[in-house]
C-alpha cells in the first residue's frame, strides 16, 4: 500500500495524524479538538475546516509546511 498524500482532502484525520504526527501541533494551534477525537477516523480536513471556520487551502498549506519542517 502506498503512503497517503498530505493534500488528499478525503483522507481521514486520524490517518493523516498517524502518517504525519508533525501535523498535530497545527491542529492544536487552531484550538481544534481533532487530536484524539473519536470522530477523527471519519472526518476529513474539509469537515474539520468547515466545523472550525477555517479556509481549507490555507489550512492544508499549514499542514504541508509542518510536514516540510517549516511549521
Amino acid at each position: 500500500m502506498s503512503r497517503p498524500r498530505i493534500d488528499d482532502l478525503d483522507l481521514p484525520l486520524a490517518d493523516l495524524m498517524e502518517a504525519w504526527p508533525e501535523t498535530v501541533p497545527v491542529f492544536l494551534r487552531h484550538d481544534m479538538l481533532c487530536v484524539g477525537c473519536m470522530i477523527a477516523p471519519f472526518h476529513t480536513v474539509v469537515d474539520a475546516c468547515v466545523e472550525y471556520g477555517l479556509v481549507i487551502d490555507e489550512f492544508v498549506a499549514e499542514l504541508c509546511a509542518a510536514v516540510d519542517g517549516e511549521g
